[in-house]
């Protein structure tokens, strides 16, 4: 008796782990084969490719494939350190040498305009873009010293500004591209033209944990069909792109206790490598060199929430987003 009331707990908690266990590994096989398989083999030679946040995770994936095909690559990074350990890994794995680390602090106006004076003034063309640096800040509000939202700051005007001052050396480009690496969590956000600068944004989806993301990849989004649209008649394209929920550094500043909670998922998470197939299929199959202003998920095409086509509101997005980060007539103009 005393042998089965000490079994039977055990064999329950056994059966309890290893079902965990068996669905855990169904949904990671699922992620797996929707992650998208880009097999192509087409090379970059001769193609100058920035990737912001090219140090650690997808962007560092990307930077490791781009290589491969011979790419020369500016790893735009705001840690220098581990951009430099990126960079000589990646050297010694493909043997291209043609990887130059450049500083860039995404959400930092002024060093994004340092940054772009620094590459309109050594490059004679660049060939892609691809917007990839993000943080995720949860529940935490920040502001910068330029005033703006801190996730907002990283995740879009950065990116928005960037684009504008290298413009003009994309279109130089034969067939210039701009990937933009967003996410589905937009869905889960609503941005209000008006007030993109909300410190405290109050209404149904800033009741979400990582509001301040989801709002970002919002704007991103609407930021890739606006430029899309102005961009037609050049030999520029935009699209932008939901790589999957990603194990990589971005999700350090979910806050505790949530973070504990996160561990689980986090078994479930597709490996940057994985994340990083849409960005690379974007930057160089040649099945999308005319497409413009569309989402991609596992390099394929998906449809958007209708809340997010909004053409007023993109525009409105557009302007507002100008004065806030600055823009001159003196800069470049989209």
């Amino acid at each position: 008796m005393s042998s089965l009331g000490f079994n039977d707990p055990l064999t329950a908690i056994a059966s309890v782990v290893t079902g965990v266990a068996i669905v855990l590994s169904l949904i990671k096989y699922y992620l797996y084969l929707t992650c998208g398989h880009f097999t192509s083999t087409r090379k970059m030679d001769g193609k100058t490719v920035i990737i912001t946040g090219a140090n650690s995770g997808i962007g560092k994936e990307t930077a490791r494939d781009l290589a491969k095909r011979g790419a020369r690559i500016i790893m735009a990074c705001r840690n220098m350190e581990t951009a430099k350990q990126a960079q000589e890994e990646i050297m010694a794995e493909t043997g291209n040498t043609k990887l130059v680390i450049k500083h860039i602090d995404i959400s930092s106006l002024p060093s994004v305009r340092a940054f772009a004076k620094d590459i309109v003034a050594t490059e004679p063309v660049i060939d892609v873009l691809i917007h990839n640096a993000g943080v995720a800040q949860g529940f935490n509000n920040k502001v910068t010293p330029d005033g703006l939202e801190f996730t907002m700051a990283t995740n879009y005007y950065g990116p928005f500004l960037l684009t504008h001052l290298l413009i003009d050396l994309l279109k130089k480009s034969d067939q210039g591209r701009i990937v933009i690496v967003s996410s589905k969590l937009y869905q889960f956000a609503s941005l209000n033209p008006a007030n993109i600068n909300s410190i405290n944004p109050i209404n149904y989806f800033s009741l979400f944990p990582i509001h301040l993301y989801n709002l970002s990849k919002f704007a991103e989004i609407m930021f890739t069909q606006e430029l899309a649209r102005r961009l037609q008649g050049t030999k520029v394209t935009a699209n932008c792109l939901h790589p999957g929920v990603i194990d990589t550094g971005i999700w350090r500043n979910v806050p505790f206790p949530i973070s504990i909670l996160f561990k689980p998922i986090q078994m479930c998470f597709r490996t940057p490598e994985e994340g990083a197939r849409t960005s690379i299929y974007l930057t160089v199959s040649p099945d999308v060199e005319t497409i413009s202003g569309l989402y991609f998920r596992g390099c394929k095409v998906h449809q958007l929430n209708r809340r997010v086509q909004h053409v007023a509101r993109q525009h409105a997005l557009w302007e507002a987003s100008k004065k806030l980060v600055k823009l001159t007539d003196e800069d470049p103009q989209i």
